[in-house]
Parts: C-alpha cells; sequence; structure tokens
C-alpha cells in the first residue's frame, strides 16, 4: 500500500516532471511551438493515475531556477529524487511516473514539426536521470 506523499515530495515529483517538459520545450524554442506544446504536455500529464496524478496535480506549481543555465542542474536531480521518494512510499508507483514524464516529453518534442536533434538529445539526459534501477 502507498504512503501519503508530503507537500514536499509531491513538490519535488512536480518539479521534475514539469521542469522536464520546460527542458524539451526550450531545447528548441519558439513562441507557436510553446503554445502546442504545452497542450500536448498536459495530456500527458493528466494521464497518468494514483501517487503521481495526485502530486502533479494538486499543490503549487515548481519554482525553477531563473537562470536557464541552472534549470537542467535543478530539474533532472528532482526527477531522480523523485524516484527516491517513490520507491520509499509507493513502489508501484515509480515505473508509472517515469513513464508520464517520459510520455509528456516526447509529446512536447513531437508538438511542433517533429522532434529536433537538441530536443532528442534532451529527452536523452532526462531518461537518463529516470534510469535509476528500481
Amino acid at each position: 500500500m502507498a504512503e501519503r506523499l508530503t507537500a514536499e515530495e509531491r513538490l519535488t515529483l512536480k518539479t521534475g516532471a514539469f521542469g522536464a517538459v520546460f527542458l524539451v520545450s526550450n531545447a528548441d524554442p519558439g513562441m507557436v511551438a510553446v503554445i502546442r506544446e504545452s497542450f500536448a504536455a498536459s495530456g500527458a500529464l493528466a494521464n497518468s493515475g494514483g501517487v503521481v496524478k495526485e502530486a502533479l496535480t494538486t499543490g503549487p506549481l515548481p519554482k525553477l531556477p531563473r537562470d536557464p543555465a541552472q534549470i537542467e542542474s535543478a530539474v533532472l536531480p528532482a526527477l531522480a529524487r523523485a524516484l527516491e521518494i517513490l520507491r520509499e512510499k509507493s513502489p508501484a508507483d515509480v515505473a508509472t511516473y517515469r513513464d508520464v514524464v517520459l510520455a509528456a516529453a516526447d509529446r512536447v518534442a513531437r508538438a511542433h514539426r517533429g522532434v529536433t536533434p537538441e530536443e532528442a538529445a534532451m529527452i536523452d539526459r532526462i531518461r537518463s536521470a529516470l534510469a535509476q534501477p528500481t
């Protein structure tokens, strides 16, 4: 049975997931693309369930660093920490979180003119952060 996540733990999951979407979206920036990508990501995040859905759809939005150079160094560790939290409190949701984050990242990349090399490289870094053993 899954343990209830604290507000801080839910924010960590949200920071990782929303941050991953932000990183992919900004790997190939463009105003029209941002709008399409936002809708694509929200669909993937909304399709989650259980503890993951609760974490991603409740509470405040995550606060990412203002400096774009620091965002990746905040988001990738948040993804790894999110997996640790889920392994400890809700092991059955580890795969769900991975799948939702990667689906959202992929949808964002494909939302505007297909996946660019920069987006593919960012998705690979996200996948690596999520590749911790369960």
